[in-house]
This record gives structure tokens, sequence and C-alpha cells, in this order.
């Protein structure tokens, strides 16, 4: 219980403080949550992503195994999340929502930091979040867009979607510059590195901003459905598939964590802008990143215990 303690003491706690500082902000001062996003997306994120894999000692061989794990276990919650709204009979709107709410994790703003509090010390962890979140991303433009343009949208404007991203820029960046042994020089490092460490707390604030206003009047099933299937069911598919492929020590730490993170806002935004049930998208952000402060810390503890 002393390592649960401390997990919950040193990780959730200053999570959700900066979380509420977020939506406190936004209830009195109101924030421009458009450029936080923007500023968090374009700017922080990519020095995040570039800082972590430019450090990092990961090899081809754990890359690997990462896409691989991210590959199955994406499969199987995209078929999980579809057998769910069938045996529930979502209507067509309701379901596509309701499987972006599965699928679809907040890696960004919620696991990078959390992933920067427990891998503090330890670049590998830290690094592999971050292909993770690469990879949630990418999927929020293909699956994500699929659910509900799949009859609307080219295949064309999914690419150009995807190449527009900055995080992507900078990942291949940091790959190239470490591939090639460049050397950075301290006057380009030091910024550099103060952006990649201002990126933790404005995503939390701009999150705790984004859920500032959510209101949930009444606890649907569906609602009870994406908490259930999120925080519970998401772990323990990945828990099967870190045992299935042998994966281990930190890489088996950071995958399990990196599937126990609640709802993408990206979900939300996208089920506003094709209107299929925002609200419903926007109460499954809110209600899973709360109980996540429960589950997040059982699977970061049991992470501990089991790798």
């Amino acid at each position: 219980m002393a390592i649960f303690y401390q997990i919950v003491l040193n990780i959730i706690i200053p999570l959700f403080l900066l979380i509420g500082v977020g939506a406190l902000l936004q209830r009195f001062v109101q924030l421009d949550l458009s450029t936080l996003s923007k500023i968090t997306m374009n700017f922080l994120l990519p020095a995040v992503c570039f800082t972590n894999i430019y450090q990092s000692e990961m090899s081809g061989k754990l890359v690997g195994h990462t896409i691989v794990f991210l590959v199955l276990f994406n499969f199987l919650l995209i078929l999980i999340s579809i057998l769910i709204a069938k045996v529930c009979k979502f209507e067509r709107k309701l379901s596509a929502t309701f499987k972006n709410s599965m699928v679809l994790s907040n890696s960004g703003n919620y696991g990078l930091p959390v992933s920067e509090l427990v891998f503090a010390t330890n670049p590998v962890g830290m690094s592999i979040q971050i292909i993770v979140s690469i990879f949630q991303s990418l999927l929020t433009y293909t699956y994500g867009f699929y659910n509900y343009v799949s009859a609307e949208s080219s295949g064309l404007t999914v690419f150009r979607k995807i190449i527009q991203l900055p995080v992507i820029h900078a990942l291949i960046l940091a790959f190239l510059l470490r591939l090639f042994h460049v050397d950075i020089p301290s006057f380009l490092w030091k910024p550099i590195e103060n952006t990649s460490a201002a990126f933790l707390a404005v995503a939390l604030v701009t999150l705790g901003a984004q859920v500032a206003y959510i209101k949930v009047a009444h606890i649907s099933m569906p609602l009870v459905l994406i908490v259930i299937g999120r925080l519970l069911i998401s772990p323990i598919v990945a828990l099967l598939i870190i045992f299935l492929l042998g994966i281990s020590d930190t890489s088996a730490q950071a995958l399990f964590i990196a599937s126990s993170f609640p709802t993408s806002r990206n979900s939300a935004m996208l089920a506003l802008e094709y209107d299929n049930y925002p609200e419903y998208a926007s109460q499954a952000v809110l209600v899973t990143t709360i109980f996540s402060s429960i589950t997040v810390a059982i699977v970061v503890y049991l992470s501990k215990i089991l790798f």
C-alpha cells in the first residue's frame, strides 16, 4: 500500500490539481481554448516528442514491439466496441460516437503528463508513450474520421491531415538526427528543452478548461458502458497482449499504463463537428477523466508490481 499511496500523492493528485486550476481559470477568466489547444498541439507537444525521441535509447526492436502491440490492442478494442454497440442496438450515429469514445484515448494532454511523472528518470518509458500518442493521432485521423465521414471524405483528405501534424515532423527530425548522430548546439537545445518542460502544466490546464462547463444530467447506459470499456476493459486487453507478446520491464509498464487513460477530447471534437451526439461525447470525456483518477492510480500500482 505504501507504493499505491506514493502514486496517488506524487502522480494523481498533482495531475488533478492542475486540471482543477484549468477548470477554475476557465470559470473565472475565460481562457481562449482555441489558442491554448493550438499552442499545445503545434508547439509544446512537438517539442516533447522531439526531446524524448532524441534522448531516448530505444532500439528498433523495441519500437517494432511497441507498434505490434498497438496494432493488436486497438484492433481488439475496435472489435469489442463494435460488438457492444451491436448488442446494445445503438443507432448509427450513437454507435459511431460510442466506438470513438472507447477506442480513442487521451494519450496526449493527459497520457504524456502522467508518463512524464511516472517515468521522470526513464526516457524509454516516456518515448513509448510518445509513440502511443502519435499512433493515437493517426488513429483519430483515420479510424475516427472513418466512423463519421467514411462516405464523404477521400483517402487524400485523411492523408493530408496526417502529414500536416507537427508532431509527425518532430518525430521524423528527431529520428534522423539520432540516426546520423548529429549533436544539437546548446543555444538551440536550451529553448527546445524549456518548451518541452512547459508542456505538462499547459496541457493539463487546457484539459481542465475544456471540461469546466460539461454537465452530466443523468447517468445513461451508454455512458456507463464507456466508463467500463475505456477504463476497465482496455487495460485488461492490454495486459493480455503484453503477456501474449512476452513484453517486460519498462516497455510493459508504459504500454499497460497507456491503455488506462480516459476518452480523448478529440472524440468529442469530432462528434461536435459532425453533430453525432456531441453532448454524450463530452460527458464521456468528463466522466472517464474523473474516474481515471482512481483507475489510473491502480494501473500504475499494478504495473510496478507485475513488471
